[in-house]
């Protein structure tokens, strides 16, 4: 087709009948109209589930995506709206790339996001790669985010619905793998719309419950699923005030979080205590009050930087900042401290920070994504 050729909906100067697109289909409701929707637009569709767990246990588990029922249910939706669908076995990498990390993150007194570690390092990387491999012009996913085209070319930003955003698991997005990517729920105003959509093309799993949990972490009891990949690891030991004084004992430091209050099991107490602090080598879980919470400096790592000038390029970036998936961005000043290592301030406190969690960064006078890096102790 010649350069001047028009853009069909991808963005693509090919006709749809001419543009293949792997769709990746967890068999949920989301990636299943994004595959009915090309489908029916006339586009060449793929769709490719991955197999992350396994089979006989996810079978039994409701809520949860990539197992055993949603295989069954992606492939349907294929059958019906008459495009191939394939199943790959990704047990190994996502054990060792995802839930290896979780375990010894968890261990380490960390709070690890595994959706994000999953988007990352299986499904747009090796899935990615897969969708090359099939010849495709790009791969859709079903996520809630927006990929624009802005002057130095495909933009992240937020989702048009606040409420249905991803953009925090998804900070992790190379440039190269958003040139590639292509995300046609992120317009919609609501999830109504996109049940609406499922149920214009008649898809069975169009009053599909959302998935919920963390999908190999059944009813969200991380220590269950903590001491089964690592027996013997949740070692008992003391709870502690800020002056290092005995106040309880502990079955496991993987069984708090930071900014817990309830479980501590210390009362005669005036004022409420909460962990401020997990410290695994002693096997201490340090408690305190409220206000020992609140965090104003962030040193991050890992960074993946999605603005237009080089990260290191500038002494500071004055940014918003998500360092909660349910939170909104606040306000920020970004200091780079190597090509992928930084120092975030915030301009105002947040509490229960906690190394292993996502800290991603966002304009605050647009929708735009600007990236994120990983909270880490530092110092």
């Amino acid at each position: 087709m010649p350069l001047d050729a028009k853009l069909n909906s991808l963005g693509i100067a090919k006709t749809p009948a001419d543009t293949r697109v792997v769709v990746a289909m967890s068999g949920g409701v989301d990636s299943s109209v994004v595959a009915a929707m090309l489908k029916d637009e006339g586009y060449d569709v793929v769709g490719v589930t991955l197999q992350l767990y396994d089979h006989g246990a996810a079978l039994a588990k409701k809520g949860a995506c990539c197992a055993g029922r949603d295989i069954h249910d992606a492939r349907r939706v294929a059958e019906d709206m008459g495009f191939p669908h394939y199943v790959l076995d990704y047990e190994n990498t996502f054990r060792e790339a995802v839930i290896d990390e979780f375990a010894d993150a968890y261990l380490g007194g960390a709070t690890p996001v595994p959706c994000i570690r999953c988007n990352e390092r299986v499904k747009f990387r090796d899935l990615l790669e897969t969708a090359r491999d099939l010849d495709a012009d790009c791969m859709a996913t079903g996520h809630y985010i927006q990929r624009k085209l802005g002057a130095s070319g495909a933009e992240l930003h937020r989702a048009a619905d606040p409420v249905r955003d991803q953009s925090y698991f998804l900070f992790s997005t190379t440039q190269e793998q958003l040139d590639y990517l292509r995300f046609p729920l992120g317009h919609l105003p609501d999830k109504g719309a996109t049940r609406a959509l499922a149920a214009k093309y008649g898809l069975s799993v169009a009053d599909k419950p959302d998935s919920q949990d963390i999908c190999f972490v059944p009813n969200g009891d991380y220590a269950a699923v903590i001491e089964k990949l690592r027996p013997g690891a949740a070692e008992p030991g003391a709870i502690v005030d800020m002056e290092g004084r005995e106040l309880a004992r502990h079955t496991g430091v993987i069984h708090y979080t930071i900014g817990q209050r309830r479980g501590l099991g210390i009362g005669g107490l005036s004022d409420p205590l909460y962990v401020v602090k997990l410290d695994p080598e002693a096997r201490h879980v340090v408690v305190g009050p409220k206000a020992a919470l609140a965090t104003r400096l962030v040193p991050l790592r890992e960074i993946n930087w999605l603005g237009d000038a080089p990260f290191d390029s500038r002494a500071e970036w004055h940014v918003g900042v998500k360092v909660r998936s349910t939170r909104p961005p606040r306000e920020a000043i970004l200091r780079p401290k190597g090509p992928d290592t930084a120092e975030v301030e915030l301009l105002t406190p947040e509490e229960g920070i906690s190394p292993g969690q996502a800290c991603v960064f966002y304009d605050m006078d647009s929708s735009r994504v600007f990236g994120g890096g990983w909270i880490w102790r530092g110092y």
